[in-house]
C-alpha cells in the first residue's frame, strides 16, 4: 500500500507538472497571438493628411542619391561613411548577429568612439536576446564611454502581449554627410562577400548631403525619426555599463577589433581615402521623402502600405512592386485592384516558393495565391536562385521607393518600417534595370495555375514533403495569419 502511495502521488506531481508546462504554453501562445488576430483600420485623419504631390518638386534639391545593389558595396559604403565620422553614427537594424562583416562594422564604431564620436546603435528585441544577449563583442562597444546601445522592446516571457511589436527598420546616419536605408540587416547573409553559401540579395540607397550645416537635406527627417524611437520607453539600454570594459573575455574582443581595424586599412585602403568625391558616385535628386508606420509595440493601422498605395496610384504610366513574399488580407487585396484599376500597367516582382528564404510565408501564398491574382495584377516568381530580399516600386521614370516593408500583413499592422520616397530619373532608370533583369529570370503566374516559363529557366526541384508541409503550415496558419 505504501508503495502504490508512493507512485500514486509521483504520477500525481507529474501530472500538475505536465498541467502547468501546459498552462504555461497556453498562455504564452494566446498572450502572443489573440491581442493581433485583427486588422486596426485606417483612420479617416490618417488618409486625410496624406498628399501624395508632396513627393515631387521637379527641382534639385541638396541631396544626391545612389542605389547599394550588392552586397559588396552596402559593406564598401559603410566602411566609407563611418572613416569620415567626426560627430556621430547612428545604427538601426532590425537584426545583428556575430559574423565577419558585424566585426568589420564594429571595429570601425570602436575606432571612431576612441576618436571621440558618438555613437548610438538601436536594435530590436528579438534579436538583441537571440543574438546580442551574453557576447563580450557586443560589450565592447555597450561599455564604452561614447556608445550607447538600445534595445526595442525587449523580449520578455512575463508579457506575451508584448513579443510580436517589432522594429524593423535598417539604416546608418553619419554626422549630418549621408545616410544608408533599405532591407539590409546587420551580418553576413546580406553584407559583405565573406560567403557565398548562405546569402540574400537585397537593396539600399545612400543619400549624400550637398549641404551639411543646412536644413534642406532629408536627413533630418530621418534623424526626427530616429530621436522618436529612440526616446520610446520600450527601448531600454543595453548593458550600457563601462565596468563591462575590464571583463576578461571584453577585453579580448576588443583587441580583435582593434587590430581588425588595421586590417581594414591595409585591405582596402581606398574606403578611407577621405578625397572620395560622393557627387560624382551619386545621382542628382529631387523630392526626397520618408514614409514611416507608426512606432508603437502593438497593432497599428497600415500606414505605409496605404501611403504606397495612394501615391502608386497618381502613376501615369506604369507601377512595378518587388517585394520578397506576397501575404495579403481582404483590404489589401481590394486597394490592390484599385490600383491596378487606376494604373493599367503595374506588376509585382517576388521570390517563388522555391527560390525563397521563407518558408511560413511561402506556405501562405500558396494558399492565398489565388486572391492576389483576382486583383489583376501580374504576378512574376523569380527562380534566379538566390532569394532576392529587396523592396521596392518604381513610379513611373522619375520616382524610386526603396526601403524596409514586405508586401506582406506583419509590415502593414505591427512593425516599424520605413520606405524612403527619392524623384530622381538617373536612379529611377538604373532600378528599373534591376528589376527586368530579375524579371527576366521570372515565370509568370497565371490565374489558371499555371505558369509561362522562359526557355533559360530552370525551377528547382522540391521534395513532396516540403510541398505537404507548405501545405499543412498553410492551412494551419490561417487564424494567426497577421503574424506572418
Amino acid at each position: 500500500m505504501i508503495r502504490k502511495s508512493k507512485k500514486a502521488r509521483k504520477h500525481f506531481l507529474v501530472h500538475k507538472l505536465l498541467c502547468l508546462v501546459l498552462l504555461i504554453f497556453v498562455y504564452l501562445i494566446t498572450g502572443a497571438t489573440v491581442p493581433f488576430m485583427r486588422f486596426p483600420k485606417l483612420r479617416p485623419e490618417t488618409a486625410g493628411e496624406f498628399d501624395p504631390s508632396a513627393f515631387r518638386n521637379g527641382v534639385p534639391g541638396a541631396d544626391r542619391a545612389a542605389l547599394l545593389e550588392t552586397n559588396e558595396s552596402a559593406w564598401e559604403e559603410r566602411i566609407r561613411l563611418m572613416a569620415r565620422a567626426r560627430e556621430r553614427i547612428v545604427l538601426s537594424t532590425f537584426d545583428m548577429r556575430p559574423g565577419e562583416s558585424t566585426m568589420d562594422i564594429l571595429a570601425m564604431l570602436l575606432e571612431r568612439a576612441d576618436k571621440g564620436v558618438q555613437v548610438q546603435i538601436l536594435v530590436d528585441g528579438f534579436s538583441g536576446a537571440i543574438r546580442m544577449e551574453g557576447k563580450a563583442l557586443f560589450y565592447v562597444l555597450s561599455s564604452h564611454p561614447n556608445v550607447e546601445i538600445r534595445i526595442y522592446n525587449p523580449m520578455n516571457p512575463l508579457f506575451p502581449w508584448k513579443l510580436q511589436g517589432r522594429m524593423h527598420d535598417k539604416y546608418v546616419i553619419v554626422d549630418d554627410q549621408a545616410y544608408i536605408l533599405g532591407g539590409r540587416n546587420t551580418f553576413d547573409y546580406f553584407i559583405g562577400t565573406y560567403t557565398d553559401k548562405n546569402v540574400s540579395r537585397d537593396r539600399e540607397v545612400l543619400i549624400y548631403n550637398t549641404k551639411p550645416g543646412s536644413t534642406e537635406t532629408s536627413l533630418w527627417e530621418l534623424e526626427e525619426y530616429f530621436q522618436q524611437v529612440w526616446n520610446l520607453e520600450v527601448c531600454k539600454p543595453f548593458h550600457n555599463d563601462e565596468g563591462l570594459a575590464q571583463k576578461e573575455k571584453v577585453k579580448e574582443q576588443r583587441a580583435l577589433l582593434e587590430e581588425r581595424y588595421v586590417q581594414l586599412k591595409e585591405k582596402a585602403p581606398e574606403l578611407f581615402d577621405m578625397e572620395w568625391d560622393y557627387v560624382q558616385h551619386t545621382y542628382e535628386a529631387g523630392s526626397i521623402r520618408l514614409i514611416s508606420n507608426p512606432t508603437g509595440i502593438y497593432a497599428k493601422e497600415p500606414v505605409v502600405f496605404y501611403k504606397l498605395v495612394q501615391l502608386m496610384k497618381e502613376a501615369g504610366e506604369r507601377v512595378v512592386i518587388q517585394s520578397p513574399y506576397v501575404v495579403c488580407n481582404a483590404y489589401m487585396c481590394e486597394q490592390l485592384t484599385s490600383l491596378k484599376e487606376a494604373v493599367p500597367d503595374v506588376k509585382i516582382l517576388l521570390n517563388s516558393v522555391e527560390n525563397g528564404d521563407n518558408f511560413v510565408a511561402s506556405s501562405d501564398y500558396l494558399r492565398n495565391k489565388d486572391k492576389i491574382l483576382n486583383t489583376g495584377i501580374p504576378l512574376y516568381e523569380y527562380d534566379g536562385g538566390i532569394s532576392n530580399h529587396a523592396k521596392s516600386i518604381l513610379i513611373d521614370d522619375d520616382l524610386s521607393v526603396i526601403g524596409s516593408y514586405n508586401l506582406d500583413l506583419r509590415s502593414s499592422y505591427l512593425d516599424t518600417e520605413l520606405m524612403l520616397v527619392v524623384e530622381s530619373r538617373e536612379l529611377n532608370q538604373e532600378l528599373g534595370g534591376y528589376m527586368e533583369e530579375m524579371e527576366a529570370d521570372s515565370r509568370r503566374a497565371l490565374p489558371d495555375g499555371t505558369y509561362e516559363v522562359p526557355e533559360h529557366v530552370t525551377v528547382e526541384e522540391v521534395p513532396f514533403w516540403k510541398r505537404a508541409a507548405w501545405s499543412v503550415v498553410g492551412f494551419l496558419l490561417q487564424p494567426f495569419r497577421m503574424l506572418v
